[in-house]
């Protein structure tokens, strides 16, 4: 559980998976107030949790919410957030090829609709990392993410929607359940806020979902303003724990 206003969290996400040498799950308050934790005391701005020993078996998956329109780019020209030039071009130009004609006439309409994804290196599984599209200037074709950029890092672009988050949720499921060898005994499952009534639907379809693969399972978990899985925080995701 983390404090989404301390802005280093993913780097103590990543700090704390390899100083424990432990695969985290969980996610970000997602709330309009403070975000008190409790560890000990009440206190606020990083991590807490509970650590299970390796004498509780677990298997963990997580399920994207976008899916890549793009192929793989590289960022050839970039300054903090700001995406100046993909594959030698500039950036704005190679976003209205990738996203169509008709997005690009009014790009009004890419606002959740429309985000990066970053691959994340040294991964076999195709895995990458959603951010939000924070900008675009007309004027000089540059494009703002929620993510510090630099040259070389590898770039696509992807759109949210239910199909393909109801796909992958049902894929991610199947995984879980087959790599269990027992029938698991709880579950934890963290959800970004965009997803859930957002993106399933008001009567809890996502958790349905869940429930139709794993059977009738203590479950719990939280909606989240990022998802943390393993020592990554992901965004626009499902992650889940099954304890065996």
């Amino acid at each position: 559980h983390g404090d989404p206003r301390n802005h280093r969290v993913d780097r103590i996400v990543d700090s704390l998976a390899a100083e424990t040498s432990t695969f985290l799950v969980g996610g970000l308050t997602a709330g309009p107030a403070d975000c008190p934790q409790i560890a000990g005391r009440i206190c606020a701005g990083g991590l807490s949790g509970v650590l299970f020993g390796p004498e509780l078996p677990v298997v963990a998956g997580l399920s994207q919410g976008c899916t890549p329109i793009s192929e793989v780019r590289t960022i050839t020209e970039a300054e903090q957030n700001v995406v100046m030039k993909i594959d030698g071009r500039p950036a704005l130009e190679v976003f209205k090829e990738d996203i169509g004609e008709l997005l690009a006439r009014d790009l009004r309409r890419v606002g959740g609709y429309i985000y990066a994804a970053f691959p994340i290196v040294g991964t076999d599984t195709g895995d990458y990392l959603v951010r939000n599209l924070a900008g675009i200037d007309l004027e000089r074709g540059w494009i703002a993410v929620g993510d510090l950029v630099e040259e070389g890092r590898q770039l696509m672009f992807c759109r949210r929607d239910h199909e393909s988050a109801e796909q992958d949720l049902k894929r991610m499921l199947a995984d879980v359940k087959r790599r269990a060898e027992t029938p698991p005994k709880a579950a934890v499952y963290f959800s970004c806020i965009a997803r859930g009534p957002n993106l399933f639907g008001p009567e809890s379809e996502e958790l349905k979902l869940v429930r139709d693969t794993l059977g009738d399972l203590p479950l719990v978990g939280f909606y989240a303003n990022g998802e943390i899985s393993n020592n990554r925080l992901y965004g626009y995701t499902g992650v889940l724990a099954l304890f065996l």
